[in-house]
């Protein structure tokens, strides 16, 4: 997609050295883009925990990425294999909720187990990583150009007249290597001509739809407005959204979604307003052991200081807030699940389905 006056994806592997992969260091943005060049597996570690990189696309693309330089690393261990589980498994540890994560670090060792040498092995990482991302990528486009008729009909039934989309958290380019989800059929509609507004969800205590989906719409001259996370029940109400688009880290194979917290809220309202819920996402977002999402799907518990703190640009720098009493405990849930019954249909790169084992299994087949 399109930052700072040319084309980007949210990761790739330097131009000059295979040895150092590069990303978007979201942490800084809106205000700063940086590019933060990673040599390691830790650092790799540390970027995908520390939210360097977030979404469920862009993790497992890390991820997978990560498991290349391990291969790297391993060469210098007593045993290069015992290394390359380790590693999987430290990298698995970093974030708990987002399925792709441990997607792509299985494929990986699936892969990597065919090589005979230890540099047949590492060719064979590099390319699985390559793989990944630009399945992800190719992935993202197929969802927008599918998403993207839902909202055509949308502007046909309003005789053209501005389509009205709430989103929430950040689910466009920047949580996957392009494109994104919940964007994509935003992006690809635009691209067609359909007048689209969106309505930005600030998405607390990280702000991700306030800081980046806002960022990148507006690097993509599309229409759209920040509101606070309370806002869109109101909008709803008066008639103000079309169409709730969302992504999800997540997806059982029943159909119930964990995605960034406060979906639920906003399926609910959708639901009772009789306003349409999709979620777009990538077949590799499915967990295809998992029946119920309320019960099964693990959720991340971050810091308190994620909720008590608050960050932002000042005199030209970036800096964090206090919000609350100093002493007030805070509890801090990434995720939550909204269930299928709320969901109006399922945004996949193969096709749209219902939110229900039945038509999901039509579209990939049992257990894919």
């Amino acid at each position: 997609m399109y930052a700072n006056c040319r084309n980007y994806r949210t990761i790739w592997v330097d131009r000059n050295d295979k040895k150092i992969i590069q990303i978007i260091d979201q942490r800084h943005l809106p205000h700063k883009f940086v590019i933060e060049d990673i040599r390691t597996v830790d650092q790799i570690f540390i970027a995908i925990k520390d939210m360097h990189v977030r979404g469920a696309g862009l993790i497992g693309a890390t991820a997978g990425y990560g498991m290349y330089l391990a291969t790297l690393e391993a060469t210098e261990a007593l045993n290069f294999d015992e290394y390359l589980i380790n590693s999987a498994q430290k990298l698995k540890s970093a974030r708990p909720t987002a399925v792709n994560l441990s997607w792509a670090v299985n494929k990986q060792l699936k892969a990597i187990v065919k090589g005979e040498t230890i540099d047949e092995k590492i060719e064979i990482a590099f390319d699985t990583a390559n793989e990944i991302a630009n399945s992800d990528a190719l992935s993202c486009k197929k969802i927008g150009e599918h998403g993207s008729k839902i909202i055509e009909e949308i502007s046909k039934n309003k005789n053209g007249e501005v389509v009205n989309i709430l989103t929430h958290c950040n689910a466009g380019w920047l949580a996957f290597v392009d494109y994104g989800t919940a964007l994509s059929p935003v992006y690809h509609a635009f691209s067609k001509g359909i007048k689209v507004h969106v309505w930005v969800d600030e998405t607390r205590p990280r702000n991700q739809g306030a800081r980046l989906t806002a960022w990148e719409l507006e690097q993509q001259s599309i229409p759209h407005t920040v509101i606070s996370d309370n806002v869109g029940g109101h909008l709803m109400q008066h008639g103000l959204v079309d169409i709730v688009i969302v992504g999800s880290d997540r997806t059982t194979y029943t159909g119930d979604v964990a995605n960034k917290i406060g979906t639920y809220l906003k399926a609910l309202a959708a639901f009772d307003n009789n306003i349409p819920f999709y979620v777009a996402l990538p077949s590799s977002t499915i967990d295809w052991e998992i029946e119920d999402g309320i019960k099964q799907i693990p959720i991340e518990q971050r810091g308190e200081e994620e909720v008590k703190y608050i960050q932002g640009l000042h005199e030209g720098e970036i800096k964090k807030v206090l919000l609350t009493p100093e002493k007030s405990p805070a509890i801090n849930y990434g995720f939550d699940v909204t269930p299928a019954r709320l969901i109006t249909g399922l945004i996949f790169e193969r096709g749209i389905c219902k939110a229900n084992k039945k038509e999901i299994f039509k579209l990939f087949g049992k257990f894919n």
